[in-house]
């Protein structure tokens, strides 16, 4: 209920910090996030992009890249940006590029880019 805390982040894989986060709507336990440095420094954690995903309520953490930007990247996602329904997830980015997976982020695709930043992605 809200009573006890357990920090589950990791900065040895960067998931310390990050806007976006998605959890399973039928598993509590399996979620993911897209890490950022921090709120005063807006930038992708190691300037690569990556969505972290756990398992196991954030015992374990893996690290999902393929597909997205790795160096240079200076893009991070805000929190209503980042969105799952099934196997398919999507998230903008405030430099306005979309990304999407058909496969719970194992994969990701670029959409578009050079879009205005993206504040939210629903699927309908």
């Amino acid at each position: 209920g809200g009573l006890h805390w357990t920090d589950v982040s990791m900065k040895e894989l960067q998931v310390h910090y990050g806007f976006a986060l998605c959890v399973d709507p039928v598993d509590p336990l399996r979620a993911w996030v897209i890490p950022a440095i921090s709120d005063e420094i807006r930038v992708a954690a190691g300037r690569t992009l990556c969505v972290c995903t756990t398992e196991d309520g954030g015992q374990h953490w893996r690290v999902l890249r393929r597909g997205l930007p790795q160096e240079n990247c200076y893009d991070i996602v805000f929190r209503h940006a980042f969105a799952n329904k099934a196997h398919q997830m999507a998230f903008g980015t405030t430099t306005g590029n979309l990304f999407c997976s058909q496969d719970n982020g194992e994969h990701w695709q670029n959409l578009s880019n050079y879009l205005p930043r993206i504040n939210c992605v629903v699927f309908s």
